[in-house]
């Protein structure tokens, strides 16, 4: 391999490359997301500024993507927190726990997505659509929510799914010192809704140390989703940079 070429390696093993240089996109993205109100403090220790915090509410979502184009079947789960950047409402992407390691690589790696490594799932149990998150052999979360009950618009779904995503990129040199730490922006586009409902829901989240979601109590539970949908995930930009700040 001449140097030169080193430049078009999409990601490594050179030979083999975790994940391709492909436009990823979505068909029959399934979410189950549970909004509800949790401890304001703890909302406050993780959303970083010029963030800023419009409520006390969080959502815990399960995601099941059965036909990704180049990254193909997996689950994912985490937590999003409502924010608002300079004047623009959206959601700061906290955690995703995943199990598939192309996509835990490529949304680390060219995006700015917090993911590591879980096992989620998500299934209808009788007239229950349940999702859950393992953390190798532990339970981490539990959700329930009553299968299509209520639909949802269109537009509502397409609102709620096509959220501005806030996240935080880091990256560390090789002694340890701070190279990026930007505030991205992101945004999920072409999204053709095929189902939507919301309904009631219930949500028991677990005490663990390296998935600790257990940190956000559970409260009054505000809304529950259900939406299934085709969609092409956007883009990252820098909105803020804190080394230059």
């Amino acid at each position: 391999m001449k140097k030169e070429d080193v430049q078009n390696i999409v990601a490594t093993p050179v030979n083999a490359p975790v994940f391709p240089a492909v436009d990823i996109f979505f068909r029959n993205r399934e979410y189950l997301n549970i909004v509800y109100e949790t401890d304001l403090e703890q909302l406050r220790a993780v959303v970083p500024e010029p963030l800023e915090l419009i409520g006390n509410q969080i959502k815990f979502e399960v995601i099941n993507m059965p036909d990704s184009t180049g990254l193909g079947s997996y689950l994912e789960c985490g937590h999003v927190i409502p924010v608002r950047y300079n004047g623009e409402v959206g959601e700061f992407y906290l955690s995703m726990y995943v199990n598939n390691q192309a996509a835990i690589a490529s949304g680390r790696e060219v995006a700015s997505f917090p993911k590591k490594y879980g096992s989620p799932k998500l299934f209808l149990d009788n007239d229950v659509l349940v999702g859950t998150l393992d953390y190798y052999s532990l339970r981490v979360a539990q959700a329930t929510m009553g299968y299509k009950y209520y639909p949802i618009k269109e537009e509502e779904a397409k609102e709620i799914i096509g959220t501005p995503q806030f996240m935080l990129k880091q990256h560390r040199g090789y002694e340890g010192e701070l190279i990026i730490s930007e505030l991205t922006r992101s945004q999920i586009t072409d999204i053709q809704v095929k189902e939507a409902y919301c309904g009631p829901a219930r949500l028991e989240l677990f005490q663990h140390v390296m998935a600790p979601l257990a940190d956000f109590p559970v409260g009054k539970i505000i809304d529950a989703q259900h939406i299934i949908a085709d969609l092409r995930l956007g883009g990252p930009k820098k909105m803020f940079d804190y080394l230059s700040s």
